[in-house]
């Protein structure tokens, strides 16, 4: 078996493994998914920010049919977001498909999605899959394509070539990946950081080996990005719209209880700052590599937003 034959059953254990609590952990309160106030809030922000306006403007445009496809979709948490936003805007047609590796996180994802599945003109179905496999989806059938939180990174960078160009393949609106870039602070991927004891991030391998204080080893292929290197994966075949670091400040000097004291005076000046800071050197191409994620937003053909510039404001 080679090295890329065991990653998708390597990447499917870890998050098996880590069961129902991933989505708690990854997602925050799941009976109010949207709040945004879990440990990524900052970037989960500015992601829905970016999906919510891509609905917003496609049924301005006059649609009443919306296709969806969250490919390494985890709990499903985004794709319901979407589903419930998109009936909210009046759109009479919602198809969405999520899927995910690991069979655990679909089950839960099906579990949460029987509400909004059984709403009129919902399609909501999630099911297991390999994001290097080729996708069930027609030609240019597919208005969002999302890939959010590092699903990308847990491939081996041969297959990334044939995975962007299937994604594509199928999108004929726009596509919005996150990723971690190579210059972000150490992650625990499925808890939180503070639990754990040993961490390695081997980029001549990309592969990462975390010990957990619970007793757990997880170790799996990860690869991370620069920015240069995951525009030039979809340049080709998207217009790129954006390309920018999320939480560069957020979750390092926000007050929390792990690392930072919570200040007993009122946080509102610190909290403007730190939005001040994040909007100032997103797209700076000095920080974009030392951003806690990578965000990518891409069109197809006139979709598509002139490119944005690294380096502007």
């Amino acid at each position: 078996m080679t090295v890329a034959d065991a990653a998708p059953a390597e990447v499917a254990k870890v998050y098996n493994d880590a069961g129902y609590d991933y989505a708690a952990y990854a997602d925050g309160d799941l009976s109010r998914p949207f709040a945004f106030e879990g440990m990524h809030a900052y970037a989960d922000r500015c992601v829905w920010a970016v999906l919510e306006k891509k609905l917003i403007d496609l049924r301005a445009s006059g649609a009443g049919s919306v296709r969806l496809l969250d490919a390494g979709c985890g709990p499903g948490t985004w794709l319901r977001r979407l589903v419930i936003r998109a009936r909210s805007l009046g759109f009479s047609s919602i198809t969405a498909r999520g899927f995910d590796i690991a069979d655990a996180q679909i089950q839960r994802a099906q579990l949460a999605a029987r509400n909004p599945s059984s709403l009129p003109g919902v399609n909501l179905t999630f099911e297991v899959g390999d994001l290097a496999d080729r996708l069930s989806e027609p030609d240019a059938s597919v208005d969002l394509t999302l890939c959010l939180y590092s699903a990308l990174s847990h491939l081996p960078v041969t297959r990334l070539p044939e995975t962007s160009n299937e994604l594509a393949r199928v999108t004929s609106g726009y596509f919005i990946t996150t990723v971690r870039p190579i210059g972000s602070m150490p992650t625990a991927f499925v808890d939180s950081i503070e639990k754990v004891r040993r961490l390695n991030q081997d980029h001549a391998r990309d592969r990462c080996e975390i010990d957990l204080s619970d007793g757990r080893h997880i170790a799996f292929p990860f690869h991370q990005f620069t920015a240069a290197e995951l525009r030039n994966y979809f340049a080709s075949r998207f217009d790129i719209e954006d390309i920018r670091g999320l939480d560069l400040f957020h979750s390092r000097f926000m007050p929390d209880c792990r690392w930072n004291p919570v200040s007993p005076s009122d946080d509102s000046q610190l909290i403007d700052e730190l939005e001040r800071l994040e909007k100032a050197y997103a797209t700076r191409t000095e920080f974009l590599d030392r951003a806690t994620h990578l965000l990518l937003v891409a069109g197809r053909g006139r979709t598509a937003a002139p490119a944005r510039v690294a380096g502007s404001n």
